[in-house]
């Protein structure tokens, strides 16, 4: 017995039984659903990438998280840490093979090697919905939809979409002079839900060496009242009226057109920390639960494809953190828990029956029932209790009398009613309804 090895998993991953699966993976069925209305089309791309694809552009805290090693190769290879650089990568190698303007969706599992916490794990799976090839505010306000109407599809109603744009921000910060600092300065005011306003200001004075200039940058980032007000008020600082501030009037001309403005507001201070945005930028946080951070975000990242092909390709793109999300869900204690996609069970009485209870499950399911049959004849309490377990709603019992009548017994589980004697029909007609 010494010889046994521990069964066990590695800090920031899991293992997920029936009931957990069944979850995640009907959610990501919904916003499969969803994304699929709106034109998109899946692809997928390998797990490992050259370290070289994943890491040309990205901030030192990207290149800290990123689980890396040499293959046996000795290629310098990484484990995708989301899912925009590869698709980046996969737009210029297959460049001349898509059509554009390109939808794609794309949902899957990414890695980080960052410490694990609440509603954050080391392997993690991503929803993504991209369109590249078009630099049209459609293109940015499609993306914005999309991302509502598919948390919408899954239960998630009560939700904000903060909206920003990078190239406003930009336009400020070379007001002030100080465009080179950017990179440094979008990160830090990324912080300001972490880690407050006066640690903020700290890192921007560092930036800018001048008070003023960083009281001037938290003034901008905590500009507030309606969309429009907002817009007005950053677009006074940043110089004046410019195609950034006007591609923000159209989105909200087409949300207001739409029925969904209420969802979304402007928030000066969302900049999303990767360095490849470049225009209209936006996170998702639940109205119940929002110290659970952003449960969708992204972006447009016009210059990203760029770093692999000499044509630009402009990109807009969202999403959804499912793991960070069912957290979320959890929390508020608005998931559902299925053990089962069966929706009835045919019990074994007795085994020398069984070819009878085959018939007539393949008869259930031809009808769309989607049904099992307990494969021994155990105990009714011990087939009972696995039924129950499963979480199945229905449950069937076929006697002799029955099989040579063509009828059965359907029973509910939940309220113990029965329906002696009827036909398949009228069994998939009580369970369907």
């Amino acid at each position: 017995m010494s010889n046994l090895i521990q069964p066990r998993v590695l800090k920031g991953f899991r293992d997920f039984l029936p009931t957990a699966q069944i979850q995640r993976a009907t959610l990501q069925e919904k916003i499969t659903e969803v994304y699929r209305s709106f034109g998109f089309v899946p692809i997928d791309t390998p797990v490992l990438e050259y370290t070289e694809i994943l890491l040309r552009k990205s901030n030192g805290e990207t290149e800290k998280q990123v689980f890396r090693f040499e293959d046996n190769g000795g290629r310098d290879v990484a484990m995708r840490f989301d899912l925009t650089v590869p698709f980046a990568r996969f737009t210029a190698e297959h460049f001349a093979e898509l059509y554009l303007p390109f939808k794609r969706y794309h949902i899957s599992k990414v890695w980080r090697g960052e410490k694990p916490q609440a509603g954050r794990y080391r392997e993690f799976v991503q929803c993504d919905v991209d369109t590249v090839g078009s630099d049209s505010a459609v293109s940015d306000f499609e993306i914005l939809n999309v991302m509502k109407a598919a948390l919408n599809a899954i239960g998630v109603e009560k939700i904000t979409i903060h909206v920003n744009h990078r190239g406003i921000f930009n336009r400020f910060l070379n007001k002030l002079g100080l465009l080179e600092k950017s990179e440094d300065i979008l990160r830090s005011v990324d912080k300001l839900a972490k880690i407050g306003e006066e640690e903020v200001k700290k890192e921007l004075l560092e930036y800018s060496g001048d008070e003023a200039k960083a009281s001037e940058i938290l003034k901008y980032i905590s500009a507030n009242g309606s969309f429009l007000e907002i817009l007005s008020q950053l677009e006074t600082m940043a110089g004046g009226p410019d195609t950034d501030t006007q591609r923000m009037k159209d989105i909200y001309e087409m949300m207001k057109a739409s029925g969904i403005e209420s969802t979304y507001v402007l928030d000066p201070s969302i900049t999303r920390g990767l360095d490849y945005y470049t225009g209209v930028v936006y996170e998702t946080f639940l109205n119940d639960l929002p110290s659970i951070g952003s449960v969708c975000s992204g972006g447009r990242y016009d210059n990203l494809a760029g770093l692999y092909m000499k044509e630009k390709v402009p990109g807009v793109g969202a999403s959804i953190g499912l793991d960070r999300l069912i957290a979320g869900l959890e929390q508020l204690g608005i998931t559902e828990n299925k053990g089962s996609y069966v929706d009835a069970e045919i019990f074994c009485q007795d085994a020398s029956d069984i070819v009878a209870y085959q018939k007539t499950a393949a008869l259930l399911r031809a009808k769309g029932v989607n049904v099992e049959v307990f494969p021994d004849a155990k105990k009714m309490n011990q087939q009972y209790k696995v039924t129950e377990a499963k979480s199945i709603a229905w449950g069937i019992l076929i006697s002799k009398d029955q099989i040579a009548n063509n009828t059965l017994t359907l029973k509910n589980l939940k309220t113990r009613e029965m329906f002696e004697g009827i036909t398949v029909e009228k069994a998939c007609e009580l369970i369907q309804s």
